[in-house]
């Protein structure tokens, strides 16, 4: 046979092959990277793998060490745990139940405004889906509110963190997509190419960020209209009415505070990610100390689990290195540009495949595991097919933030059960975020069909 043609079966199924793996249970780093030397091996035996190309890796691998872009990973993680660890993302539910208790679906719409801001200022949904599950939960069942309603609320809003910047996906996405997209310009004869940073990518996803947002807000809303026995109003009392404008003022104005100066850091061009990430991470411990939450005690435990999440990511990352030099290697990246440029339907449609493949593999993969994999795949061919690459990474961003709620591997729905209650079915939870799942559907159909609620603002502020 071909040895081309035999590189390219290898490395179709080294990519089943990993998925099976992962079906079966293995860990997800070393899936990726013993599947892919696993495969390396047998296309070194066929004579269509030179095994000198794994001399590929330790670049790769002190190009991460070193790449500053990436710090800003552990840095907003920090934060977002500091948030969560010091009470403070508490103490925002709190006063925003009291705001919002007087209306049908009240606690609803907090635990939305709320996930909405601990997205801008953590980034970290399990510790979001824990913190609301937690507290709102609770005290929405107690209210009479309809558990599939409470369940779906919390879980939809404590994924915003995978779109609404300071997003750790994005700044993944964003790194990735810089270096593809120069690499695809200079091949095709553009060695002068608009750069890509993460600012365009936290500037592209704020609107849709917001979209999804209102999308939530507008079905909470038309929910409490037309079945208020689902979502009833719960009354403030009068002591805490006469506290609420304080309360307001200290649980709100503080996180919001921090929450501008980071963002509008970056996007306002004054700071990089990783300045205005580690302005971030002081800023929480500055809040924290103000309420008297800040001990030896946090700070260890919020650096513990900083440490945990951050090496969790990387080693993901390594993994994906040796996939993406096989698979690269083998031929796999000449199968999916003859099959993606041949589509019917051009470059919308291979977009569209793109996005349905991600989307199905969010069933059974995480977030991180699918852009390490599908993303050096796929990328190179769409952004040959003159793609924007913001619009796209902003598209995956959305697309797999569904990959936190949809059964059977849906992290959020595994961090509601473990602080649910345990009279609360489980189909409960997973009924409940259909509609969140359709909702967030209808907002990649709406940026699929109007790319410029991505590209607006960044091509703003570039001028």
């Amino acid at each position: 046979m071909d040895p081309v043609t035999l590189g390219e079966i290898f490395a179709g199924l080294m990519f089943f092959g990993i998925i099976g793996f992962l079906l079966l249970g293995f860990p997800v780093a070393f899936s990726l990277a013993g599947v892919s030397l696993g495969f390396g091996a047998l296309g070194m035996a066929f004579g269509v793998f030179d095994p000198s190309n794994f001399g590929a890796l330790p670049n790769r691998y002190i190009g991460f060490m070193t790449n500053e872009v990436l710090v800003a990973v552990p840095l907003f993680i920090f934060m977002g745990v500091m948030l969560e660890r010091s009470q403070i993302a508490e103490q925002l539910l709190l006063t925003m139940g009291k705001l919002f208790g007087n209306l049908r679906g009240g606690l609803g719409i907090s635990v939305i405004l709320v996930g909405a801001m601990l997205a801008a200022s953590t980034g970290v949904v399990g510790a979001t889906v824990v913190t609301m599950g937690l507290i709102s939960l609770p005290a929405m069942l107690r209210a009479g509110y309809d558990p599939k309603i409470a369940t779906g609320v919390i879980c939809a809003s404590g994924t915003l963190g995978q779109i609404i910047p300071p997003s750790t996906v994005l700044i993944f996405m964003g790194d990735m997509l810089s270096g593809i997209n120069s690499q695809v310009q200079m091949a095709k004869g553009n060695f002068a190419p608009v750069p890509v940073s993460v600012g365009d990518l936290f500037a592209g996803a704020l609107l849709p960020g917001i979209l999804l947002v209102s999308l939530y807000l507008g079905y909470t809303i038309f929910k409490a209209i037309v079945d208020p026995a689902a979502l009833p109003a719960t009354p403030v009392s009068p002591e805490e009415h006469a506290t609420l404008g304080r309360d307001i003022m200290v649980a709100l104005v503080p996180p919001l505070l921090l929450i501008m100066t980071v963002l509008g850091s970056i996007l306002g061009g004054i700071a990089t990610p990783t300045e205005a990430a580690s302005v971030g991470a002081v800023g929480a411990m500055v809040l924290a100390a103000f309420r008297w939450r800040l001990s030896f005690a946090v700070l260890r435990e919020t650096t513990i689990s900083t440490a945990t999440i951050t090496s969790m990511v990387f080693v993901i990352l390594l993994g994906a290195s040796v996939f993406s030099v096989v698979f690269r290697l083998m031929g796999g990246d000449n199968l999916v540009h003859e099959f993606l440029s041949n589509l019917p339907g051009g470059t919308l449609a291979a977009v569209a495949v793109v996005m349905g493949i991600m989307f199905l593999l969010g069933f059974i993969l995480d977030t991180f595991e699918i852009i390490f994999i599908v993303i050096p795949i796929t990328a190179p061919v769409l952004l040959a097919l003159d793609v924007d690459p913001v619009w796209l990474g902003v598209l995956v961003g959305v697309n797999l933030q569904t990959s936190f709620l949809t059964p059977p591997f849906g992290f959020a729905l595994f961090y509601l059960r473990g602080v649910a209650p345990a009279d609360l079915p489980t189909s409960a939870i997973y009924k409940g975020i259909i509609p969140f799942v359709i909702l967030q559907i209808i907002a990649i159909g709406i940026l699929f069909a109007f790319p410029g609620i991505v590209t607006w603002l960044p091509r703003l502020i570039a001028g």
